[in-house]
C-alpha cells in the first residue's frame, strides 16, 4: 500500500488501494512524487508562519492625550495625580463651545497596562462625540449628558470584550450660567462647597462597563461666587492607616477646613491631607483629585437648584 501524505498546508491523505491494483500504482507513482515534493517545499512556510502568528504580539495600544486644562472665563479648573499610574484613574477636558467646557473623572478597573486600550477608547469617544453632542447653544444638556453616557458605556464594553467596571464623574460647566450639568455612574460622590458649607453629588446611575443600555440620570447643580466642585479617586477615600479608612469623610473635613484658593491648591490639599492621615505616600493605588471653583467676583448662578448637604 503506498501513501501520499497528508500535511497542514491543505492536502489530504490518499491510498491507491489494496494489493493487485499495481497499474494504478504505476499511474499515481509521478503524481505522488509531485505532491511530496510540492508538500516539502510547503512544509518550512507553514511552519515559519505559524510560529510568527504565535511569537507574533499585538500592537500596543496607542497613549492617552495628555489633557490641556482650559482656561476658563470667571472660574479655573484643576486636575493633580501622585506618583506614577498603576490603575486606571483618568481626567480629562475638553472646551465643546465658546461658553461650555466637559471635564470628567474615570475609574477604569484593573492595572495600567490592562486598561490602557480601554482608557485611550473612552477617551476618545468623551472627545469626540462631546463636541458633537454639546456644539449647538440651544442643546438640552441633560439629554447631551444622558447620550454620552450611553456610549462611553458601550465603548468601555466593547473594548474590554466584556465586563469592566468604570464608575465615572463626567460634567459640562456653563460658563455664562455658573451651572454644572453632570451624571455620576458609580463614582465617589463630588463634593460642593459654598456658603452653606459642603454638599455631595451621589451617583445618579450605575458605573460604567457593567450593562449594555445602562443608562445615569443628568441632574444640573448651580455654584454661586467662591463656591468649588471636588472631585478624588477611590484611592484617596481608600487611603489607610492602622486598618482606618480616610474614607469619604476625611476629605470633606478637609474640603470644608481649608483655606485654599485656586483649584489646583485645592486639588493638592486633598491629596497631601490623604498622604499625612496614612503618614506615608499614598501608592496603594492611583491617587487622584480634580476641582472647578467660581471666582468671587463672578455673577451669581443662573440656576436656582442645588444638592442638599
Amino acid at each position: 500500500m503506498s501513501f501520499v501524505v497528508i500535511l497542514e498546508a491543505g492536502f489530504f491523505l490518499y491510498s491507491t488501494g489494496e494489493a493487485g491494483q499495481k497499474t494504478l500504482r504505476q499511474r499515481e507513482a509521478v503524481r505522488a512524487k509531485t505532491v511530496v515534493t510540492s508538500a516539502a517545499a510547503v512544509l518550512p512556510s507553514a511552519i515559519n508562519m505559524r510560529s510568527l502568528l504565535k511569537l507574533r504580539k499585538p500592537p500596543l495600544p496607542e497613549e492617552p492625550v495628555h489633557a490641556e486644562v482650559p482656561e476658563l472665563r470667571d472660574a479655573e479648573v484643576a486636575a493633580v495625580y501622585y506618583g506614577q499610574r498603576q490603575g486606571g484613574d483618568f481626567y480629562d477636558f475638553v472646551r465643546v463651545t465658546a461658553e461650555r467646557v466637559l471635564f470628567g473623572l474615570l475609574d477604569v478597573a484593573g492595572s495600567f497596562e490592562e486598561n490602557r486600550a480601554i482608557v485611550t477608547a473612552a477617551q476618545s469617544t468623551f472627545r469626540d462625540l462631546g463636541v458633537s453632542l454639546f456644539a449647538k447653544d440651544d442643546v438640552n444638556e441633560a439629554d447631551a449628558m444622558s447620550e454620552l453616557c450611553l456610549e462611553l458605556n458601550r465603548t468601555v464594553l466593547n473594548t474590554a470584550q466584556g465586563v469592566r467596571a468604570c464608575p465615572a464623574f463626567i460634567g459640562c460647566y456653563n460658563e455664562s450660567l455658573g451651572v454644572i450639568c453632570y451624571f455620576n455612574a458609580g463614582h465617589t460622590p463630588g463634593l460642593v462647597r459654598d456658603r452653606n458649607g459642603i454638599a455631595e453629588l451621589g451617583a445618579t446611575g450605575l458605573p460604567l462597563g457593567l450593562f449594555s443600555h445602562a443608562t445615569c440620570e443628568a441632574p444640573m447643580v448651580g455654584l454661586e461666587p467662591s463656591a468649588a466642585l471636588l472631585l478624588v479617586s477611590r484611592g484617596i477615600v481608600e487611603g489607610k492607616r492602622r486598618g482606618r479608612e480616610f474614607g469619604l469623610q476625611g476629605v470633606k473635613d478637609c474640603f470644608e477646613r481649608g483655606s485654599a484658593a485656586s483649584a489646583k491648591e485645592i486639588c493638592v490639599s486633598a491629596l497631601d491631607s490623604v498622604r499625612q492621615f496614612m503618614g506615608t505616600a499614598p501608592t496603594h493605588n492611583d491617587v487622584t483629585s480634580l476641582a472647578l471653583r467660581r471666582s468671587a467676583g463672578s455673577p451669581a448662578a443662573d440656576f436656582q437648584g442645588t444638592p442638599e448637604a
